[in-house]
């Protein structure tokens, strides 16, 4: 499951790649696919940026939750 399952979702529904959003923020595409399924590895500036290139009518908050990812992990741990 990648770190941000909203963010996935969203990227799927519109047919936005790892590569377009990297070519954008001007990163490689392993830079970005680490940045997506890696806790911590965003910054907020690449986390607006692909925001508001993309997806400029949701919040940050909603496309990088990690609430599901969290709950999940503690599911699994019981």
């Amino acid at each position: 499951m990648p770190m941000y399952p909203n963010l996935a979702a969203e990227m799927s529904r519109n047919g936005i790649t790892a590569e377009k959003m990297a070519k954008r923020i001007r990163i490689n595409a392993a830079t970005m696919s680490a940045k997506i399924n890696k806790k911590d590895r965003m910054k907020l500036c690449e986390a607006a940026q692909i925001r508001d290139a993309f997806f400029p009518g949701m919040s940050i908050d909603y496309l990088f939750s990690t609430e599901l990812v969290e709950r999940l992990k503690e599911e699994a741990i019981r």
